[in-house]
């Protein structure tokens, strides 16, 4: 009888001290990464880029909120936020608590889903049959906004714009460091079909020293478009990296078209004869109604922007 259930019962302790793990240590355990791309022109100096995304804050974090703060001793050059600040209609004073001291520094931002709609409880089983089916985001499906409530992001959006921080949603912008001027181009949140990359197309501005390109989810649409038209680099997020993964297998999902071999970190995205680099932030949150990370830590990067190699 004891050599019976000895099986079950040890599957069901590994599996239970899984969850206590990824929702218990990991989901806390942030860390910063350090990323040096090799995009810059010839005799441009070198930059440093502090990526944040998907924070998803809700009330009482206090421990991600203290970590957020402490960023801002890395001192970058300017920051970018991909987007997803929230998970909970009251989290905006907490966001902006959290990144008042990187609100220093000169920044840009695109915003997410969750920035502007609550979350809902769902069936996290639901990402692994949208891969299965082919389906991401909207998809032809009804307006998120039909039966969901509405988060208050235009608090977030005057507070950014407040601090110098440029915007760039559906737009471009720039922004002027110690006489190197940086183009910006930025889409809305695909995942919800509001990337209107027509409206921002023509690919970089020749006149400026360097140009970025920036979107929260990274479907192949917009990246094939930015790559298409020529800019050197992406910065996205959205996938939390898989947040759930197989220890030495990686991700199952990207809640996206993205293959998982992208799921996160530096890798490179080809069209129309071009290449461009894509950073993917596995981002440092997670939606409140799922907040476990498995061998997939939350995380800020620090890019180091460095001379091409060609």
């Amino acid at each position: 009888m004891r050599a019976r259930y000895a099986v079950p019962l040890g599957i069901t302790a590994v599996g239970a001290a899984g969850v206590a793990y990824a929702a218990g240590f990991e989901v806390r355990s942030f860390r910063l990464r350090r990323v040096t791309v090799p995009v810059l022109p010839r005799g441009m100096r070198p930059l440093r880029v502090l990526q944040v995304s998907d924070i998803h804050m809700v009330g009482g974090q206090r421990k991600k909120q203290r970590w957020l703060r402490e960023l801002a001793g890395l001192r970058p050059d300017f920051v970018v936020n991909t987007g997803d600040n929230l998970s909970d209609p009251e989290g905006v004073p907490e966001v902006l608590d959290a990144l008042g001291p990187l609100m220093e520094f000169p920044g840009t931002y695109v915003f997410g889903s969750n920035d502007y709609y609550a979350p809902k409880l769902r069936n996290p089983g639901r990402y692994l049959l949208e891969k299965v089916r082919g389906e991401h985001g909207l998809n032809g499906k009804n307006d998120p906004a039909i039966g969901v409530r509405r988060n208050p992001w235009e608090g977030l959006r005057d507070a950014f714009d407040a601090a110098g921080w440029v915007g760039l949603s559906n737009s471009r912008g720039r922004l002027k460091l110690n006489g190197i001027e940086i183009a910006l181009t930025g889409l809305d949140d695909p995942h919800i079909k509001r990337d209107r990359y027509e409206e921002v197309s023509g690919g970089p501005e020749q006149d400026a020293d360097f140009s970025l390109a920036l979107v929260h989810a990274p479907y192949l649409r917009t990246l094939d478009a930015f790559a298409a038209d020529g800019y050197p680099l992406i910065l996205a997020g959205h996938t939390h990296g898989g947040q759930l993964c197989i220890p030495f297998y990686g991700a199952l999902v990207t809640n996206c078209d993205l293959d998982t071999e992208r799921v996160k970190g530096l890798s490179t995205h080809r069209a129309a004869g071009n290449t461009a680099y894509l950073h993917v932030s596995a981002g440092c949150g997670t939606n409140r109604y799922t907040p476990v990370r498995f061998a997939c830590p939350p995380e800020a990067t620090l890019l180091t922007l460095v001379e091409r190699r060609d």
